[in-house]
């Protein structure tokens, strides 16, 4: 007998064993690695591209790194175009656990293989890797089996792309390389209203006391998840020895998460003056109403919608009714150049769907950072030193 059957494809049982000390193994000797899965949303049908490409998901599974003695590559070279690092690296991962992980109905994901464009993000090394090529045929068909994939792969160059998961060393590549615009707002999102006094005459030394008789709604706020509670300040007659505080209810809708309306159930007496009425609760505040990953935008006057992602949120030294937004990802609903423009409502489109209930634009620059490492100017003025230009001939006369 030329062959040992038990040692064959008739005998899955040992084609079993053989996976599973390859995946021992694995977990043994890997590292644990971010594997995301590219989401093509504008693909070029000529160059192949897809600047604006997404990866919403991140799945974490271990994989050996066959690079024992450091990374492929050419490694850290100077070119005229600056510092490059083409560093280079090999990932195994075991068939039967990239199918657990993250080729998943509930993923939405049914590949048969990692896919070359794909990303694998090291934590080890805070690194971002790019997927060049799969190759399943190593080890060549042992007992009949193919149990892992090979993935080389290089050095992940951010262009654009859209991060959108939980892992804070994959969103700072987004937030420290993407085109953003630095939108400074103000302002603020709880509801405004106020009240008008029915006077009654009592014996005050002020004269006219009375309740609280209309209650005007001027603003119905915005981002509510609960109706708030209203409460009224100020405006007794502290000559009079007792009085009842007005109350009234907000008439919440869930839907816009707004305050509708006002119902005065107790006009309360003694009043001399108008009380400030105070929305309190219902909602998260400014700063909780606006997060990193939420979606903003600004209806502009030619009827297009400018929105972008929240990557950074900075406050201002008095708290947060005034702060700077760094959006990247931006973009118009009607595919032209726009820009946000000063003066207009800055709304969250990720919790609540209400144009013109934000806060108010005071100040938009551009913060490009795919730029701050050019050397142009370095060059120019560089080349001014290298001809005499007061000569003729900067080579040099003929004798």
């Amino acid at each position: 007998m030329a062959r040992n059957l038990y040692f064959s494809e008739k005998v899955r049982s040992e084609m079993d064993l053989y996976a599973d000390l390859v995946i021992e193994a694995l977990k043994i000797y890997g590292q644990d690695v971010y594997y995301l899965p590219r989401d093509l949303v504008n693909e070029d049908d000529l160059l192949g591209e897809d600047p604006t490409s997404r990866f919403p998901t991140s799945h974490k599974i271990e994989m050996y790194i066959e690079n024992v003695e450091g990374f492929d590559g050419e490694g850290d070279l100077f070119t005229r175009f600056g510092v490059e690092i083409r560093d280079e690296a090999t990932f195994v991962v075991a068939r039967t656990r990239f199918a657990a992980q993250v080729r998943r109905p509930d993923n939405d994901i049914t590949v048969d293989r990692p896919a070359e464009g794909d990303l694998i993000y090291l934590p080890l090394a805070n690194k971002m890797f790019e997927i060049q090529h799969v190759e399943h045929e190593q080890p060549f068909y042992q007992i009949e089996n193919l149990p892992v994939y090979k993935m080389r792969c290089t050095l992940f160059e951010y262009t654009g792309e859209d991060f959108d998961t939980s892992i804070e060393g994959i969103q700072d590549i987004e937030k420290t390389g993407s085109y953003q615009y630095k939108v400074c707002v103000t302002g603020t999102a709880d509801a405004e209203a106020t009240a008008e006094l029915g006077f009654t005459t009592y014996d005050s030394p002020i004269g006219s006391v009375g309740g609280v008789k209309l209650i005007t709604l001027d603003r119905g706020g915005a981002y509510y998840e609960t109706a708030p509670s209203i409460r009224f300040v100020g405006g007794g007659d502290s000559s009079f020895a007792l009085g009842d505080s007005a109350t009234a209810t907000a008439i919440f809708d869930a839907t816009s998460g707004t305050v509708t309306g006002i119902t005065l159930t107790d006009s309360g007496t003694n009043y001399a003056t108008v009380p400030t009425i105070q929305f309190i609760g219902g909602n998260l505040g400014v700063d909780s109403d606006y997060r990193v990953g939420d979606t903003v935008a600004q209806q502009l006057s030619s009827t297009a919608t400018i929105s972008g992602e929240i990557q950074r949120i900075v406050l201002d030294s008095a708290g947060d009714s005034d702060m700077c937004l760094y959006l990247a990802h931006v973009g118009t609903d009607d595919g032209l150049y726009h820009t946000f423009t000063t003066g207009g409502e800055l709304i969250n489109t990720t919790r609540s769907g209400i144009i013109g209930r934000g806060l108010t634009i005071v100040g938009v620059t551009e913060d490009n950072k795919i730029s701050e490492t050019e050397q142009n100017d370095i060059f120019e003025n560089l080349s001014d030193d290298f001809l005499d230009f007061s000569e003729d001939n900067p080579f040099g006369d003929p004798q």
